[in-house]
């Protein structure tokens, strides 16, 4: 799994860094523009949630979403 910025360009997402491959298939979250405020507790979770990220501890979410479905 890979993590892009990009921006829209006359109706495209242009990508920051590397291309896709022709044929990727990729989820597009927009950002708002709204900001938001985290109690210190959910900002210790959100940053130690980062770190594992960062170390590769972190959940595949293919999978995770395979998981639930076998559950319902």
């Amino acid at each position: 799994m890979r993590i892009a910025t990009g921006r829209v360009v006359d109706g495209k997402i242009v990508v920051e860094g590397e291309p896709f491959e022709d044929g990727t298939t990729v989820t597009i979250i927009a950002a708002d523009d709204e900001s938001f405020d985290l109690v210190p507790e959910e900002e210790a979770e959100l940053l130690e949630s980062i770190r594992e990220a960062d170390q590769g501890l972190g959940r595949d979410g293919f999978a995770l979403l395979r998981e639930l479905a076998r559950k319902t």
